[in-house]
């Protein structure tokens, strides 16, 4: 049963510039705050870049020559935007929604959670790190886990922007320019579908999200236009 009003959702083509999208979100969050904008859950890909959050530390910037770096301003650290990869801006009232971080938090983590389901891949949270993870451990070896999504937001005036990212083509190597989120242990990685083995279309990816988003937070997705295009 919906319990929310409709809340808008776009798709932008193409890849986006990441301090576009940033302005776009700042301007975004405060209509919704100040004058009863819709709620927006926004899916695009960025070129590749690194993103820094209020926790990075400079030694987890290995190659900082490598793509430009942005300072986030959401919570996290060190993470990696690029071609393949869904990233899924949240631009959604909290207060209206319980104002409740961490059960917030904990949404967005059901919602990745729920959608990689539907491609039969068992994934979940683990204490003390962030993220959605994927068990990889073989048979009598030892312990593999490989995150498969990273979450990082921000609020101001309790309306949420930034958001996640899934992981569904994007070339892997790239994340060997940070320590992801400040995990340097070997045993922890990184996967996407694709290394999972399951060939997913960004659409299939699209779709699945959308219909993880209207279970987990109660709210239908209204197709809306997308707010930026990729600049040529």
């Amino acid at each position: 049963m919906q319990k929310y009003p409709d809340t808008e959702w776009a798709v932008s083509d193409g890849l986006i510039p990441y301090e576009a999208a940033v302005q776009f979100m700042e301007a975004r969050a405060r209509a919704i705050r100040e004058d009863g904008a819709p709620e927006l859950v926004w899916f695009l890909e960025h070129p590749p870049l690194y993103t820094s959050g209020t926790s990075a530390k400079a030694s987890d910037l290995r190659d900082p020559a490598r793509f430009p770096v942005f300072d986030a301003g959401r919570g996290g650290e060190y993470t990696y935007h690029g071609p393949g990869q869904r990233v899924a801006y949240m631009m959604l009232d909290v207060a209206r929604r319980g104002r409740d971080v961490r059960a917030f938090v904990h949404n967005l983590e059901a919602w990745i959670i729920a959608a990689l389901a539907a491609f039969n891949v068992e994934a979940g949270p683990r204490d003390g790190r962030v993220g959605v993870w994927v068990d990889r451990t073989q048979s009598g070896g030892p312990l593999r886990e490989d995150k498969i999504a990273a979450i990082g937001v921000r609020l101001k005036k309790w309306v949420s922007f930034h958001g996640i990212s899934l992981n569904v083509e994007p070339d892997l190597e790239h994340f060997t320019g940070i320590t992801p989120c400040g995990i340097s242990d070997p045993r922890y990685g990184i996967t996407s579908l694709v290394d999972l083995g399951i060939p997913a279309s960004m659409d299939d990816v699209d779709m699945a999200l959308k219909d993880a988003f209207e279970t987990v937070f109660e709210s239908r997705l209204v197709r809306a236009p997308a707010p930026l295009q990729a600049v040529s």
